[in-house]
């Protein structure tokens, strides 16, 4: 089958965040002398923000504590250099060209919040290629709960089941599984699970392998200019 509209994650599959956002948890919680490991930090991609802070306070456990790294941690991260902070992923600026120039119409559908997604996409230049964002802000519940994308194909104004859905986390996946949309998995931080892999269309290495399957994704359409 072709599909009709493309909805994209944005941490991890479009930008170039999760490993550092892990990586300043990591190193602020050892400042504060927690052992925080990547194995712990891991349970939180592609969860919403609100859950992904209930785990990382049990997991750092003492309040007080978790309230200083997380003040620290919003500050490093707010810090002005290197710009910009989140890179776009490789082959995200060619896909994203691509399916403007072949009429696609896309979104984003991200456990982030819709201003923090709309800035870091400007940051990149690319926040014009995409006619609808979704954040997780905007729904009651988190990936892999289906909402957000729910959201999304209907600002786009199109069926979810007639929109590929790119992600990197299980539970971005089972979440566009669960709105009907059909998922490409773009794994980033960790493999997928034999499961995400039986859901997915199919696994990429990066964006970059998706320009081949747009002609048989989103068939012959009217070109625009990208």
């Amino acid at each position: 089958m072709t599909f009709a509209a493309a909805i994209f994650d944005m941490d991890g599959l479009l930008v170039d965040s999760e490993r550092t956002i892990m990586n300043t948890w990591i190193d602020v919680a050892h400042a504060h002398g927690v052992a925080l490991s990547s194995a712990d930090y891991l349970q939180i991609v592609g969860r919403s923000y609100a859950e992904g802070q209930v785990i990382l306070a049990r997991l750092i456990g003492r309040e007080d504590t978790f309230r200083a790294v997380s003040a620290r941690v919003r500050e490093q991260l707010a810090a002005p250099l290197p710009h910009p902070k989140f890179p776009l992923k490789r082959g995200a600026h060619a896909l994203l060209a691509a399916l403007a120039q072949a009429g696609v119409p896309c979104a984003v559908a991200s456990s982030s919040a819709r201003d923090v997604i709309r800035a870091r996409l400007d940051a990149v230049g690319v926040l014009d290629r995409f006619a609808a964002i979704a954040g997780g802000d905007e729904v009651e519940r988190g990936k892999p709960d289906p909402a957000v994308y729910r959201l999304a194909a209907e600002r786009l104004g199109v069926p979810a089941s007639a929109c590929i859905a790119l992600e990197d986390s299980d539970f971005g996946a089972l979440a566009a599984v669960r709105a009907g949309a059909s998922v490409v998995t773009v794994p980033d931080l960790k493999a997928p699970t034999p499961d995400i892999v039986a859901l997915s269309l199919c696994v990429l290495d990066s964006l970059d392998d998706a320009l081949a399957h747009v002609p048989a994704w989103f068939g012959a359409r009217d070109a625009r200019t990208a």
